[in-house]
């Protein structure tokens, strides 16, 4: 079973995580229950995805109880204003059958428009109804994150980021944790990118006797970053929960940063310019 962490608001959340970009359908509920079967207790979806039902759909199937699982969502770029984010949410839940999100993050803060912190005064409000047990971001840059605490005295429980061995944000984490934001990793193994065939990578997988892929979630890990791999095949979602019986050294850790790149970005999607509706 993962490792827990506690959020700055005083709740809970494992320290990996089942992403489900792209798992919809009775394929897709099918994965995400096979996931939850396998010890998976955080499950990482979004408005977009346009999975929230197969998510909702996930857990009923799945052998265990709903309290014992962390469901996130994310609010859509489109919804920022006060009236749109409470429908969306609403909308949400009702797609995945549950009477409230553990974690709901605003997507981008899609910083042309500037209507994120209505976004997070409304998720605030929300929060206050009992719809969502925590709130936080996804791809908030530090001055984002100012932005919100100056105008609401309110910091998010959870900052999700791109974090990779090509894009290690290494200075972004820090901060975070200065802040006593936890910080979760999207595409923590490179997606589709070669990444994981990094000689450096394969070297230290063999090192350790474990594959890159669990190599690269253990280095999540060990940088205080909770890791959301998405899988929908039943053996490797248990090859990825499988990272908590080996550590890396402090070099192997470094090694893996050393990767990083000036543009490691998978998709060129800075959130200083970015924006996701």
């Amino acid at each position: 079973m993962a490792e827990m962490t506690t959020l700055n608001d005083g709740t809970t959340l494992p320290m990996i995580g089942l992403g489900t970009y792209m798992l919809r359908g009775q394929a897709g509920a099918e994965a995400i229950a096979a996931g939850i079967n396998s010890g998976y207790r955080l499950l990482d979806s979004a408005y977009n995805y346009e999975n929230e039902g197969a998510v909702g759909a996930g857990i009923a199937a799945s052998a265990v109880e709903r309290a014992q699982l962390r469901v996130t969502t994310k609010l859509p770029g489109r919804y920022h204003e006060r009236a749109q984010a409470i429908a969306a949410v609403e909308e949400s839940l009702f797609r995945a059958g549950l009477e409230y999100f553990d974690l709901c993050l605003i997507h981008w803060p899609n910083p042309k428009q500037g209507k994120y912190v209505e976004a997070w005064e409304t998720l605030i409000e929300l929060r206050e109804r009992g719809l969502l047990r925590s709130i936080g971001v996804s791809n908030f840059l530090g001055e984002h994150i100012a932005t919100l605490q100056r105008q609401t005295g309110v910091l998010p429980s959870v900052n999700q980021l791109e974090i990779h061995p090509w894009f290690p944000q290494t200075d972004a984490i820090e901060e975070n944790h200065r802040l006593g934001i936890a910080v979760q990793a999207w595409s923590p193994v490179g997606r589709h990118s070669d990444i994981r065939n990094e000689p450096v990578i394969a070297q230290i997988a063999a090192e350790l006797g474990r594959s890159p892929a669990q190599t690269l979630l253990r280095w999540h890990v060990q940088r205080g970053t909770i890791p959301i791999p998405k899988s929908a095949d039943p053996q490797r979602q248990r090859e990825n929960l499988d990272i908590f019986d080996f550590a890396l050294s402090t070099d192997q850790v470094e090694r893996i940063c050393s990767l990083g790149r000036t543009d490691g970005r998978l998709k060129n999607q800075d959130p200083a310019v970015y924006e996701e509706f």
